[in-house]
């Protein structure tokens, strides 16, 4: 299914029945991206995932992209699928996303869980080093050594170590879907210009705040910055898991999840 918005085409579909959960992504992943973890949620629920610009089968305008920008684009595609009120799951840049579109439309969201994340602003607690280095060395390296090094980066020490099959699916599955590099810059650069951290406590839908304890690419202590500036936020924090945690125990973070969207 495809949604308007500002002239750019973005791709979604559904998955499920129920009451609506839309789920977004992070920076280079496309719908494909999540693992089992959206299949988990639309036993009970109708899931909507969504190609954010620049990714999948959504249109890759000439960026820079900004985080309004791409919040807009899941309203468009709220309103092409006729969903007035959702649930909203968004992970890593998708956080910032859904921090966004809560702000701006508070009468389009029923609850919010935020994975992965982090306040946008100075109240941030910096990136790690070794991400900030991948960062860096992404651009320069070659195509497959450079998805290799995120993949390991974002799953984490334990991910890497325990889990060496989910290591090679997320490696397939990124050399079959990134973004290119243009695209790649262009959502990075949504992400790097984010600022809410003076406006996130205006947030006032129930929120929950889950977040991988050995996460290194979004430093673990900015899920208690955002239970202090989300008046009422519950958070939780699951130890020994990397950034991409819903793909690396789909069953923990389903369950975690269905707990608080269903309350």
């Amino acid at each position: 299914m495809i949604a308007q918005s500002d002239g750019a085409r973005i791709a979604y579909e559904i998955r499920g029945d129920g009451d609506p959960v839309v789920l977004v992504h992070g920076l280079a992943y496309d719908r494909a991206g999540w693992g089992p973890f959206p299949d988990r949620l639309a036993e009970r629920f109708r899931v909507v995932l969504i190609d954010n610009r620049g990714v999948g089968e959504s249109d890759a305008p000439d960026g820079p992209y900004s985080v309004p920008q791409m919040a807009a684009d899941v309203i468009a595609v709220m309103d092409d699928a006729g969903i007035e009120r959702t649930r909203l799951f968004g992970v890593s840049l998708g956080g910032y996303i859904a921090q966004e579109l809560t702000l701006t439309h508070p009468e389009r969201v029923e609850r919010l869980v935020l994975c992965s994340t982090a306040v946008g602003g100075a109240r941030a607690v910096p990136m790690p080093p070794a991400t900030q280095e991948a960062f860096a060395r992404f651009p320069l390296m070659e195509r497959e050594a450079g998805l290799r090094m995120f993949v390991e980066n974002s799953l984490g020490a334990r991910g890497v170590r325990e889990l060496p099959e989910l290591v090679e699916e997320i490696f397939r599955y990124r050399l079959g879907h990134a973004p290119t590099a243009q695209a790649w810059m262009a959502q990075a650069a949504a992400g790097a210009t984010y600022v809410n951290d003076d406006r996130v406590s205006a947030i006032a839908v129930p929120t929950f705040v889950l977040q991988g304890g050995a996460d290194v690419v979004v430093d673990p202590r900015n899920a208690a910055v955002l239970g202090e500036l989300i008046e009422g936020a519950r958070v939780e924090v699951v130890p020994d898991r990397g950034h991409l945690f819903v793909w690396e125990d789909p069953d923990v973070a389903a369950r975690i999840v269905m707990e608080f969207l269903s309350a």
